[in-house]
């Protein structure tokens, strides 16, 4: 259910503020990578959870891309 409400929310933002989140999802995972190689990472399934988040909100760019056509 929290999946869903996440992705409902990403259909609701436009197409700026959906690139501004890919940008800051991919600068999270690039810092959750460099902890998790530096040892100083506690939680590695979040680099897994960012890494889907990052594909869900590349899937609605798509998506509305492909609705614009």
């Amino acid at each position: 259910m929290k999946i869903n409400k996440y992705v409902e929310d990403l259909r609701t933002k436009s197409a700026t503020e959906l690139q501004e989140e890919l940008v800051a999802a991919k600068k999270e995972l690039f810092n959750l990578r460099f902890q998790n190689a530096t040892n100083q990472l506690d939680n590695t399934s979040r680099i897994k959870e960012v890494r889907k988040n990052i594909a869900r909100i590349q899937t609605v760019i798509a998506e509305m891309a492909n609705a614009a056509e």
